[in-house]
């Protein structure tokens, strides 16, 4: 049973439908003039619980489980995907590492703050030469006495600029056949060698602030490493990524039901020649490609949702998920940029940011190549060891 009930949880939707729609949808230019997300939305957010929403209630969450996540995801989705940004990786791939793999310690020391926004965290994977495979990890930890001392470079790394913590993967040992010697430790963002470089400018996704990330012989003690043992760090970031995934698809399912609203109002009210745009049947059919996009993802990420709760499959589905919705949402994208036309390519369009913003999807917590190679090697083993 979830920690929090269905009965519990429907109002906590529909008051986060509310708010999406009526407090952050108006502010959207907004937030792409200014590359930021404005502080009373994130107090507001904070209040709501949205900065914990998936952390257990005993460490002060909501205690939302995968299956009621994904309906939350494809609110968030609605908008700007930067403000999910601001709580996702609390919620997802950095929190969840502390909720599945820390010392209870480590749970008492972070996840309460985590739960209630005092601290941001940040999942400190990605590095210049290892991106969706974490496999080819060059960053270094060493022990030094009863300290760990990290040395290496992170790139990429969402809200790094703004971060309190950084869950920081580090390879402690060389890697050996089952063994990928990795590691995850804690490290407080103003710990001595931590630097953080400029914001990235990126395609879209603005709002959401991303950095390259430095350890320069960044000493930590003991009680930094998750887990308090050094095979935690691979088995953490694949759960981690693997949950992730499914939220990530869903958001692009909420982005691309933004999409089809947009292009539906859109197609009924303007007009080519006297005729609303919308009677063409060449624009009706891009709509029914939008739709029937969204209503597959939506039915797909609620089943994978529930395949991951019920522990049925927490590998396949999550990539099959991901792979179809944040591909479906970039060709929602396109149509919907093609059914406004000229008017699509405006900046001060719905579409045309939501063009920009969805291609990061096909690319974080995975490419789209990875998930195929994760859906198709998977199969495969199966299937020889049934043979």
């Amino acid at each position: 049973m979830p920690e929090l009930s269905a009965e519990d949880f429907e109002p906590i939707l529909a008051h986060v439908r509310t708010f999406i729609r009526t407090k952050v949808v108006p502010r959207e230019a907004e937030i792409i003039e200014t590359n930021a997300i404005p502080d009373d939305i994130r107090r507001t957010a904070a209040e709501m619980g949205l900065f914990g929403y998936a952390i257990p209630q005993q460490w002060g969450g909501l205690g939302a489980d995968l299956t009621q996540d994904v309906e939350l995801a494809m609110e968030f989705g609605y908008t700007s995907l930067a403000l999910r940004s601001l709580w996702g990786t609390n919620n997802g791939i950095a929190g969840q590492v502390l909720v599945n793999f820390g010392t209870d310690e480590q749970r008492k020391q972070w996840l309460e703050r985590i739960a209630t926004g005092e601290v941001l965290a940040s999942f400190a994977l990605t590095e210049p030469g290892a991106g969706s495979n974490p496999a080819g990890l060059r960053t270094r930890a060493r022990r030094d006495g009863d300290d760990w001392v990290i040395d290496g470079q992170k790139r990429f790394i969402t809200n790094a600029p703004l971060a309190n913590l950084f869950v920081t993967f580090a390879r402690t040992r060389e890697a050996t056949p089952g063994d990928p010697g990795i590691a995850v430790f804690l490290v407080p963002a103003d710990t001595a060698g931590v630097i953080v470089g400029p914001k990235d400018a990126k395609m879209g996704q603005e709002g959401a602030w991303t950095a390259d990330v430095t350890f320069d012989n960044v000493r930590v003690p003991a009680d930094a490493l998750v887990g308090g043992a050094e095979d935690v760090g691979y088995k953490a970031a694949m759960a981690s990524l693997s949950r992730g995934r499914v939220h990530i698809a869903a958001l692009a399912v909420g982005t691309a039901q933004r999409v089809l609203d947009e292009s539906v109002a859109y197609a009924a009210t303007v007009t080519q020649g006297g005729t609303p745009i919308g009677d063409f049947q060449l624009v009706q059919a891009m709509i029914a490609d939008i739709k029937t996009g969204v209503m597959a993802g939506r039915a797909l990420v609620r089943d994978a949702a529930a395949k991951y709760v019920s522990g049925e499959d927490r590998r396949i589905a999550p990539s099959v998920a991901k792979l179809f919705c944040t591909e479906m949402a970039g060709r929602a994208a396109d149509n919907g940029v093609q059914i406004h036309g000229g008017s699509g390519y405006m900046r001060e369009v719905t579409v045309e940011h939501i063009y920009r913003d969805v291609r990061l999807l096909r690319l974080y917590e995975g490419t789209s190549e990875i998930q195929r190679l994760i859906i198709g090697g998977g199969l495969v083993r199966e299937a020889k060891k049934r043979a």
